[in-house]
Order: structure tokens, then sequence, then C-alpha cells
């Protein structure tokens, strides 16, 4: 069997891009180890109950008129309906500190007035991050931006707004610890704060769905639990893939969106784990309980909330499994979500920073029980929080780093990947390309813009 291209995973970038090359009558495989696609966002259900599988939001949602937004730009590309998303708006989300709220929604004119109600000293400054925000040139796939850190303090003064600022964009899309590329800076500000969050009605079966049935309806081939052993290489390019069941294909091209050390790992001509792209550091722990209620019958009000418990923000891999300083809670009935069968349920989702290398050198047995401490730990804070939260609890479900590194191969079971992205993403096998997370654009949008961005630029000659 042969194909011009084969695509390995079924992510968000994974399914865009082969939209893309079948839309050009390009013989394109997709090839996904599991058994429902979706990569780092799928779904399941347990107890009779639909789970997400990474999904808190989706970002950069635009005018519907502004042809020039990423969210537009690939609906045109992969020829689909916006009214086909069953976009739901958050109503309204903060970033909480000790002695600190910031208020936001899908206008960035409410979060320039709760700077300037909070922090009236640094409004300028902010109201000039603003604008330099906007004239950066933050999709260049050629250079990096320098220290988000470094140009924030340049304009800002106080280092509280500053860690308040970076704490949502760390979280939602930054695999480097402490600091972020200023380019990456950029493009998470601009999806976060210029376009704002959403979510589709029932979660993001929706989005994956849609994505699945344009693509086979345009010809594209997925082939699920068909995971990639090996990639056979002859002469500096890419020739067959060795699948987990000893089959091969042959292929003109590969684009994977296994991520870069990952893809290199799979190759046959001692390129290594990936060099000067090394596998990143940063892990998580989320967990999710299913209420019989609504959570703002408890308080919780926010679409999402950004905390720490410190006037320092923290980013980084910490020194116990779990970092309970800090976090991102999410409640997705409070988005604009329709009151119907079709909608999600009632969930809070409470996810932390947490040291994979600690999680990975647990025992079975020791791994159930420190889960369960865990769960245990975010039940008190949330009662602490919220009172009476907890006894509406019905059921829960809980990943780490173990269960990210099971799921997708992620080397540490990492969600952001490589801290050194690459931005055009090319590799040392000149018909090997990356797509993804370590081709630097994050989030469901970004990860879509990346399969469509790739499969231009290196695959439609």
């Amino acid at each position: 069997m042969h194909y011009d291209i084969a695509i390995i995973g079924a992510g968000m970038s994974g399914l865009a891009a082969g939209i893309r090359l079948a839309h050009y009558d390009k013989s394109v495989c997709i090839l996904e180890r599991h058994s429902i696609p979706g990569g780092l966002n799928s779904y399941y259900r347990r107890q009779g109950i639909p789970f997400d599988v990474g999904l808190h939001a989706v970002t950069n949602l635009p005018d519907a008129k502004n042809k020039r937004a990423p969210l537009n730009r690939l609906l045109r590309q992969l020829r689909l309906r916006r009214d086909d998303l069953d976009i739901c708006e958050q109503t309204f989300s903060t970033i909480a500190f000790p002695d600190s709220q910031l208020i936001f929604t899908n206008d960035v004119e409410d979060l320039c007035s709760s700077v300037a109600d909070v922090f009236p000293r640094e409004i300028d400054g902010f109201r000039a991050l603003i604008s330099l925000v906007r004239e950066n040139d933050s999709f260049t796939l050629s250079t990096a931006g320098g220290s988000a850190r470094e140009r924030l303090a340049e304009l800002i003064r106080d280092p509280v707004l500053n860690d308040m600022i970076l704490c949502p964009l760390m979280f939602y899309g930054n695999a480097r610890e402490h600091d972020m590329d200023f380019n990456q800076f950029c493009i998470m500000f601009e999806s976060l704060f210029f376009e704002g969050f959403w979510r589709p009605a029932i979660g993001v079966r929706q989005i994956i769905d849609l994505l699945t049935n344009r693509y086979r309806a345009c010809g594209g081939e997925l082939l699920l639990r068909k995971g990639v052993r090996q990639i056979r290489v002859d002469a500096g390019s890419a020739t067959a893939l060795e699948l987990d069941d000893a089959s091969e294909i042959s292929v003109g091209a590969v684009l994977s969106s296994a991520g870069y050390p990952e893809t290199m790992a799979m190759c046959d001509a001692g390129e290594g784990d990936g060099g000067e792209h090394p596998a990143g550091e940063l892990g998580f722990v989320e967990s999710i309980f299913v209420l019989n209620q609504p959570a703002r019958d408890f308080g919780l009000n926010a679409s999402i909330e950004f905390f720490s418990e410190s006037r320092h923000f923290h980013y980084g891999r910490p020194n116990d499994l779990v970092d309970f300083s800090s976090g991102v809670i999410c409640a997705p009935r409070n988005f604009a979500v329709p009151d119907d069968e079709r909608s999600t349920a009632h969930m809070v989702r409470l996810t932390h920073l947490a040291d994979y290398g600690q999680w990975f050198s647990l025992a079975p047995d020791a791994y159930a029980e420190r889960k369960n401490d865990v769960l245990v730990h975010q039940r008190r804070w949330l009662d602490s929080r919220h009172p009476g939260l907890t006894e509406a609890i019905i059921a829960t479900d809980m990943f780490t780093p173990k269960t990210i590194k099971r799921y997708t191969g992620h080397i540490n079971g990492t969600v952001y990947g490589s801290p050194v992205k690459c931005l055009d993403g090319t590799t040392p096998i000149d018909n090997l390309f990356i797509c993804g997370t370590d081709q630097g654009f994050l989030g469901i949008v970004g990860a879509m813009l990346s399969g469509v961005s790739m499969a231009n630029l290196h695959l439609m000659r």
C-alpha cells in the first residue's frame, strides 16, 4: 500500500492537515494508535456520563466578519461552516491571586477596565502592551521572540500584575518553565484576551466528529488502532512506515503530530531523541468532578478561574507530585450552553502542575493511592471555597502525566511538548515534517492551524 502522504496521529492538527491535503487530490492516510481520534483532546463515556479529555475551552472566537482571524481562516480552508461548531461563549472568567482579582470576557475592554480598577497605576502600561501584541508578527515561522517576562517588565512595573497576565497564558499553552517566548505570549494573549473562550454545546466530540466526517467525505483514509512503530529512512528520505502489527506502507512524505523528539525516535536513521528540541518537563494532573446540580448553586460562577495562592506565580516542574498552589478551575456549564439534552453534564474540572518523574516512579498500588490522596486534597480545597459542592459530586475521574504518556506517547507525559519549538516544521529527514504541539501553535484552533499551515507550506506541491 502506498500513499502520497501519511499523517501520524489523528489529533486536531493531523485531521486538519488531512482534510486540507485530501481537498487537493492527495492520497492521504492518517494513522492513529488508539480506537478513537482526537489525541490530547478526546472523549469517552463512563457510567453513562460523557467526559471530555483535555478540553476546558476552545480559544480564538473572533467576529464572524473578521476574515483574517485564525478560526475564520481555518473554516474557509477546511470548507466547514461556523454554525456547525454550535458555539457557546464564556460568560466571564477570572484570574484570582491572594489580594487581587481580574475579570475578563471575550471583549478585551472588560479586561482593561478590570486592570484599571485593580492596578490603576499600570493601565497605561497595560494598554501599551495591548498595542505591542497587536503589532507583533506572532505567527512568524522563522524566529523566536525573546523573553516575555523581560518585555512585560519594560511596560508594567508591578510584578503581581505581570504574573496575573502570565498565569492563564502559561496554563493554556506554555511548555517553557518560568518564562514564555514573546511570540508565543502574543499568540496566547490574542487567543485568550482579544478573541476569547467558547465551547461546543456537547463538548470536544462535536469538533472531532466534524473534522473526521469532513476528512472521510473528501476521500481521506483513517486507520484506527494502527500505531507507527518505525519510520524507514533511506538516503535522507522517509520511504515507509512500519506499524505496530508489523505491516508496512510506503510513503511519499510524512507529517507527524506525535511530537518532535517522539518522531525522531521512531526513525531508523540514528536521529536520536530530538537534539535541539528536547522533551518537555511540564506535566499536569486534572480531576473531573461530575455534579448533580449546577456549580453556580455553590457560588462557582465563572466559566474558568485561573488562580495562584501565592502573590508570586510559580510555573515550573514542582518538587512534589502536585503543586496545589496554583491551577485552573473550569465549569463547562457556566458557558452560555443551552439547557437541553445535548449539553455536557454539570462538571467542575480542577487542574494543577505535576511532576512526571515522581508519578512514573510509583508502583501500581502506590500510584492508585496517591491519585486518591490528590482527589481528597482537591475535594477539601473545593469545600473550603465552595461549601457543599463536594456533596453534589456523583462521579469523578482523573488523569496524570502517566495517563498522558499512555494515551499519546508523549515523552514525560507532557501536554505542551518541547520548550524549543520547530517553527517551520522541518526535520533532518527531507520529506518528514512536524505539525501540532511541537511546531508551536497550541490549543485546538492553534493545532488545526498548525496542520493546515504545514500542509500548505510543505506538502501541496
